[in-house]
């Protein structure tokens, strides 16, 4: 007779199946309307399908080059130059991942040995402690606090040690939708000057920044491009988070260490998805009207919510808008998400899942990418709480 197979030791023994899956799949249970994950309820371009399925019919069908489809890196290359006006070798600097989250990881993995230190500021998206924690390191963490999130440079500054070997960056940032200032880079750079201080900065959102605001990349600052990993996606910017293509921007030196670690995780990304989107990042207009298209969907949804006991301020950019229920109730987050979309029908976020020890400041997370009448009918629904 065979033995039952034991329970194995677990390297993340505090990680479960995450809020996004648990509220994704519980709004379908309950027909309420998805307000939780970050995903858009709209399709992409036409023509970008319309690219894919040419590529999907002439045969680029197999594996790519590790590092990604050499027109795709270079596209990235050039489209990055257009935008920040920072160059970087598409064929030493630039590598395709499947998704922002392999390419924090492999950046993790890269710099981070057991008992090295990680900055992280929270709250912070969960992809995040876990690589630190799968390699070793030992996540310090700089909270930031309700309602405007400010960083604290000098506490950031007194929590580096001799140990410190990383420093996570978000921006524009998920959940609570702030942007960097250029006196932020600034800051960030006198603390790292003279330090073996790495940058691994997540910037998917980097062309959904609002009210005539601009998303100041790590790239844009000399001594921060040098140390820096900078992640990215063309999931939030094309409409197709589904596609999980990601890319990560770094100097040759840094590059090459990435590329050993990204060759043995997924070796390599999807291909003609690769060739449709080194043709369509040749079309600005499509990133340069983002934020403008995402702007008038915060801005719809916060005005449904002025009827409401919510309180808010406008999200400087991502497609997130944090607000709090302190007029409404005192129930911790997690039990008011829960019941709201099991009673109102409207699905959200509890931020405290994104803080190391739940820290609850009564505050909820919405999404809205989604079609006009979905914001609208989740609005309506939630003026009645």
């Amino acid at each position: 007779m065979m033995t039952k197979a034991k329970n194995l030791p677990s390297k993340l023994p505090y990680v479960g199946t995450t809020i996004f899956t648990v509220m994704s799949k519980l709004a379908t249970d309950e027909g309420a309307y998805n307000l939780s994950q970050g995903f858009p309820s709209f399709d992409c371009s036409p023509k970008l399908s319309e690219l894919v399925c040419h590529y999907l019919k002439n045969g680029y069908n197999q594996y790519a080059p590790m590092s990604g489809a050499p027109v795709f890196r270079e596209s990235i290359a050039q489209k990055t130059a257009d935008v920040y006006g920072t160059a970087y070798d598409p064929e030493t600097e630039v590598t395709v991942t499947s998704g922002a989250t392999e390419a924090i990881f492999c950046a993790v993995t890269a710099v981070v040995y057991p008992g090295d230190e990680v900055i992280v500021l929270e709250p912070a998206y969960d992809s995040y402690v876990p690589a630190i924690d799968l390699n070793g390191g030992i996540p310090i963490f700089v909270t930031l606090d309700a309602p405007d999130f400010k960083i604290d440079w000098e506490m950031v500054k007194a929590k580096i040690s001799p140990k410190t070997k990383a420093i996570l960056i978000n921006t524009p940032h998920n959940p609570v939708g702030t942007v960097f200032s250029k006196e932020d880079l600034d800051s960030l750079a006198d603390i790292i000057r003279d330090k073996d201080i790495y940058i691994i900065s997540d910037e998917v959102y980097e062309h959904i920044v609002f009210d005539g605001g601009v998303h100041h990349s790590m790239m844009t600052h000399p001594e921060l491009k040098e140390r820096s990993f900078i992640c990215n996606s063309v999931g939030k910017t094309y409409h197709v988070t589904g596609w999980k293509i990601g890319y990560c921007l770094a100097p040759a030196a840094l590059t090459k260490e990435f590329r050993r670690i990204h060759q043995y995780i997924t070796f390599c990304t999807v291909s003609p998805m690769q060739y449709a989107l080194a043709d369509f990042l040749k079309l600005p207009e499509h990133y340069e009207a983002l934020s403008e298209f995402y702007q008038r969907k915060r801005d719809r949804f916060n005005e449904a919510l002025r009827a409401s006991r919510f309180t808010f301020k406008p999200s400087k950019g991502s497609f997130f808008q944090i607000v709090s229920y302190e007029n409404i109730t005192d129930e911790n987050d997690y039990d008011l998400a829960i019941r709201l979309t099991k009673e109102i029908k409207v699905a959200s976020v509890p931020v405290s899942v994104f803080y190391k020890d739940k820290k609850d400041d009564k505050l909820l997370r919405f999404c809205f990418a989604k079609d006009d009448d979905i914001l609208d009918k989740a609005a309506e629904l939630l003026c009645k709480l």
